[in-house]
């Protein structure tokens, strides 16, 4: 092990000398990112919205692709997402330039995808097409897709800023970018939709000028004086080859990651879709509130990879396990106490993104309210799921795990959504047994799968196997 440089994270010492969590600290950065997270929220919440006062066509159209553009970004885009790991583990160690040449690698890497984004912004119709949607549904989902996908430069680099201030433990920087963001893209989707006319389209326009915004906002900030004096950010703009290849090497992995979880739940959002526009629309309301909990806890574990991160940085793998192991709790705290919260008040949350003068409307808000009871359930054991895998990623191990991933959500979960959703004769394949729970049983499948996640990624946390993994 090698020897400390820095002093680790979040230490409390005792009068008898012995190291405890300072849990204070552990929230002091935790809660920065949460609020972060929960800013994406209110942007999903913005877009469906102003989505919904389109039609429920329009409402199940973005619901059914909107896990399938971010899996695209995120195949492109891990090099924005797995640059927090880097710089957290350059700062634990004290190598400040370091930090600030592998983050200019990440947003030179973040233009260099822009053709890859342009092929899948032109490859929609064959993309979407093979999932069989309804005639306007599928319409509404082409007309998003593209401008959406464009804007993926965008996402990766904004990813690439605030991963950098998540590092070096100034998530309020971040706040303050997002913030500006979500009050953007409430801006720009008014804009787009309302006054452009440009219908289910301006909300990906809305979506990509307001993360045009944040990364103007997080440049002016990250090559400030302040940043300037403290890591020299104008100085080190000329990355090496080795700090292109090391965020290659971390970031695509860690976006493949999430992008195998995506792409299980894109599909997962086609067969809901594929059921009917009130089983889509439903589920998408359902996403959009949970996401309420998912989301904020996404900043829960963004803390956790921080300080598993500087710890490892700093030379102490056992103190990383002690952190990881605190925000896994918080988690579940959180995440369990909502789930419930959000079944109780289902219909009151709900109403007001049901068009009163839809004919779906009264369906839909109620099989809602019935699935979020089962996402209750889910929302606990993603807790779980979800926090690991970031502390994982903090220690740079995300290649098993994402493996792992893979089989369960391609070779279990989507074959047991299938099965228990469609009746017989229909669906995508007929050699599964198929019981017709419909939207039910597809969420009966997700709480599953995600119980299963749950057991092998905090298995392979607490099996400590990362501490034998160097950056």
């Amino acid at each position: 092990m090698k020897p400390t440089t820095y002093l680790v994270p979040a230490v409390r010492w005792d009068s008898a000398g012995q190291r405890h969590v300072d849990l204070g600290a552990v929230l002091n950065l935790a809660w920065p990112m949460f609020l972060n997270s929960a800013l994406q929220a209110v942007l999903n919440l913005t877009d469906t919205w102003f989505v919904s006062r389109i039609s429920t066509e329009a409402t199940a159209a973005v619901g059914a692709i909107f896990f399938l553009v971010m899996m695209c970004l995120f195949v492109v885009g891990g090099v924005g997402l797995g640059i927090q790991t880097l710089v957290a583990q350059a700062y634990g160690a004290g190598q400040r330039g370091h930090a600030a040449r592998l983050t200019w690698a990440a947003l030179w890497l973040s233009l260099a995808i822009t053709p890859a984004c342009g092929l899948f912004a032109v490859m929609a119709f064959p993309i979407l097409h093979p999932f069989g949607l309804a005639p306007g549904i599928e319409t509404q989902a082409l007309a998003f897709w593209g401008p959406r996908l464009w804007g993926g430069p965008f996402s990766v680099a904004l990813w690439a800023l605030t991963g950098f201030f998540n590092g070096i433990s100034q998530p309020r920087i971040t706040l303050l970018i997002m913030a500006i963001t979500a009050v953007g893209n409430g801006f720009f989707n008014a804009l787009c939709i309302n006054v452009l006319g440009l219908g289910v389209a301006g909300a990906a326009y809305g979506t990509t000028l307001a993360q045009a915004l944040g990364v103007i906002v997080g440049l002016v900030i990250f090559l400030g004086p302040r940043f300037q004096q403290s890591f020299e950010t104008r100085l080190h703009w000329r990355s090496k080859v080795q700090d292109f290849l090391k965020v290659i090497h971390i970031g695509v992995p860690t976006g493949l990651f999430p992008a195998v979880d995506v792409i299980g739940f894109a599909l997962f959002q086609m067969m809901m879709s594929r059921l009917g526009a009130i089983d889509g629309a439903a589920t998408q309301l359902v996403m959009m509130l949970t996401s309420i909990g998912y989301l904020p806890s996404i900043g829960i574990g963004m803390a956790g990879t921080t300080l598993v991160g500087q710890s490892i940085g700093a030379g102490d793998r056992e103190w990383a396990m002690k952190l990881g192991n605190q925000t896994v709790l918080i988690a579940m705290c959180y995440m369990g106490g909502l789930g419930l919260l959000f079944a109780g008040l289902g219909p009151s949350m709900l109403a007001g993104f049901i068009d009163p003068l839809d004919p779906h409307g009264p369906a839909t808000l109620d099989l809602a309210c019935s699935l979020l009871w089962v996402a209750a359930g889910y929302q606990l054991f993603d807790a779980v799921n979800v926090v690991s895998a970031f502390c994982l990623r903090g220690a740079g191990d995300v290649r098993v795990p994402t493996v792992w991933l893979l089989i369960a959500s391609w070779l279990f979960f989507l074959p047991l959504t299938h099965a228990l959703s469609f009746p017989s004769g229909q669906g995508y394949v007929h050699f599964l047994p198929q019981y017709g729970l419909g939207a039910l049983g597809g969420w009966i499948a997700a709480l599953i799968y995600i119980l299963l996640l749950a057991v092998m990624l905090f298995g392979r946390w607490h099996s400590g196997a990362w501490k034998r993994i160097a950056v």
